[in-house]
């Protein structure tokens, strides 16, 4: 029964009719009221609008704030970097790019953003080439100066593999290589200066924005490869500023591996006799040196050889001043007055950087070769040694006077044993007899031994100083080497003079055996100067000239007295 009988009840063909005209007002009136979201080209084409059905209210929402891409997004989409890492740059392919200066010529790959070839135009090797100072089977093997190494953990790509981009300089004197994986980012920039030694180098290298700590290699050796044994003259260095010394590591110290070391170092990588290639940090903080020991097989050996590397830095982020070029001591000056340390003068160092700067004066300013240079200052050196070398030969001819007297007090102490007390009587008339007669039985040997520290000095500058090596005179043509003909003359010459002189100088108290067996002597300083440089030969051969003329006019004005023979003991017999 109807509870309400006066209320009449819809059809259903009434209420069909009213639910299709809402659903139609809601169809159509509804736009009119909701703005739908206009999808850009960009947001289509990323699938960040494509948001799921919902309310009008979602939709909203999604076009204020495009949700992260999900698993199921397009290819595209999960290749994109996430929000805040770096964009990626690689190269497509590996390419050289050439550094041109009035002094360099650098060709730099990028593939790993290293160097493959570094000239000094101003030098030439034995072969008489440019100096090539990167050896080309390290690059092949090892890689190129300027590959990197990491002290723990490496970034998630390789990049002494990476194809950097590279973008030169509008003044073609320096280039940038940026490499990026979307996470690891390395960089490397390179400075250089038209008619400069001295260069900028600044690194960096992030693991997602994490500074990575490195070291610049240049491996494989470092210098002229034409010398004779370029393994024996390669070395690491670094010059330590607490300590005030320079340290030198060669191959072998690597043997067994890796060898590093740390400190507050003014400079620090690799050398030759006569070029360098160190790292300045662009403040005194501190640095790492680590050597290594690399093998490699070089045109011309039968088998490999080490030749030393050098890894310096150890930083994330990193900016040296590089000087690669000479070791010109007034070059060196005036580029920064630390690299002086580069030029190592050994233990006589107070002796040999004067002697040098010396040569140096006396060529610049009067006679333009270092040859003469040579000579003149040997001249000189000995013309200041002379009152010393009179007073010896002055007791040389002393002690030849009084031998009679000598071989009498001998003989009559002949059959002593050494430990016999009546030996002391022996060297007491000895030593009476010398003091009477004014004789200094060491007088003899004060020259000898004030030439040695000399020598040594002169072998260091001949050594060391690049402003000798390819230097001139008459027909030698290298004064930093032997000579470069099949007979060497100076050698030669010096043995002649060494004869002549001890001829001339008095030997006294020598038995005769003695005397002939240093006959043998010239031979003995011909073979050792044979193979040395021919500024040295040159140096000993001007001080026998020299000494030859001064023992001539010596035997001139003081004559050998007659010897005599009839002597009595000096000390009266105990009684």
């Amino acid at each position: 029964m109807n509870p309400n009988p006066g209320k009449k009840e819809l059809s259903m063909e009434v209420r069909l009719v009213i639910a299709f005209v809402l659903m139609a007002l809601v169809l159509f009136v509804t736009p009119y009221f909701y703005k739908q979201v206009k999808v850009t080209p960009e947001q289509a084409k990323s699938g960040q609008a494509n948001a799921s059905p919902g309310t009008p209210a979602a939709k909203t929402e999604s076009a204020a704030k495009p949700p992260a891409p999900t698993a199921a997004a397009t290819p595209a989409a999960s290749q994109a970097p996430s929000e805040g890492a770096p964009p990626e740059a690689k190269a497509l392919k590996a390419e050289l790019y050439t550094i041109d200066t009035d002094v360099y010529r650098i060709v730099f790959s990028n593939k790993g953003a290293v160097a493959t070839s570094w000239i000094l135009k101003g030098y030439k090797d034995n072969a008489g080439k440019p100096v090539e100072l990167v050896n080309p089977a390290a690059v092949a093997k090892i890689g190129g100066p300027f590959a990197m190494q990491f002290k723990s953990q490496g970034p998630s790509t390789d990049v002494n593999q990476a194809l950097y981009v590279a973008k030169p300089t509008e003044d073609k004197l320096g280039i940038d290589f940026e490499f990026s994986d979307g996470k690891a980012v390395a960089k490397k920039s390179f400075r250089f200066t038209k008619n400069s030694y001295l260069s900028q180098v600044n690194t960096e290298v992030t693991q997602s924005g994490v500074m990575l700590p490195h070291l610049l290699m240049w491996r494989g050796g470092f210098g002229d490869p034409t010398v004779p044994t370029p393994e024996s003259v390669e070395h690491a260095l670094y010059y330590d500023i607490s300590g005030g010394k320079l340290s030198v590591k060669v191959a072998k110290d690597a043997k067994d591996g890796p060898v590093s070391s740390s400190g507050t170092y003014s400079f620090a990588g690799l050398e030759d006799t006569y070029f360098a290639g160190v790292f300045l940090p662009r403040e005194n903080g501190s640095m790492e040196l680590t050597t290594y020991n690399d093998s490699l097989q070089v045109v011309g050996s039968d088998k490999p050889e080490p030749r030393v590397g050098a890894g310096v830095g150890g930083d994330g982020r990193q900016a040296f001043e590089l000087f690669v070029g000479p070791k010109d001591i007034q070059l060196l000056s005036k580029i920064n007055p630390k690299l002086e340390q580069v030029v190592d003068w050994g233990w006589f160092k107070l002796l040999a950087k004067p002697l040098f700067l010396v040569l140096n004066w006396v060529n610049d300013s009067y006679v333009h070769s270092f040859g003469w240079a040579i000579i003149l200052v040997t001249v000189t050196i000995n013309m200041i040694l002379l009152p010393l070398k009179f007073t010896s030969m002055k007791s040389a001819k002393k002690m030849q006077l009084i031998q009679p007297q000598i071989a009498s007090i001998n003989a009559r102490y002949k059959n002593l044993s050494l430990r016999d007390p009546k030996k002391t009587e022996q060297n007491e008339e000895v030593m009476a007899l010398y003091k009477k007669n004014g004789v200094n039985p060491l007088g003899g040997c004060l020259p000898v031994v004030l030439q040695i520290p000399f020598f040594i000095a002169f072998y260091k500058v001949l050594t060391v100083s690049i402003e000798l090596r390819g230097a001139h005179w008459l027909w030698v043509t290298d004064l930093s080497q032997p000579e470069h003909i099949a007979i060497r003359l100076l050698p030669l010459i010096l043995i002649a003079t060494q004869f002549i002189s001890q001829r001339m100088t008095p030997s006294p108290g020598m038995d005769p055996a003695q005397q002939k067996m240093m006959m043998l002597m010239p031979l003995g300083l011909g073979y050792m100067f044979y193979y040395q440089s021919s500024g040295l030969v040159l140096y000993w051969l001007t001080g026998n000239l020299v000494g030859i003329m001064q023992q001539y006019f010596t035997n001139k004005s003081m004559p050998t007295p007659a010897p005599v023979i009839d002597v009595k003991p000096v000390l009266k017999k105990k009684k």
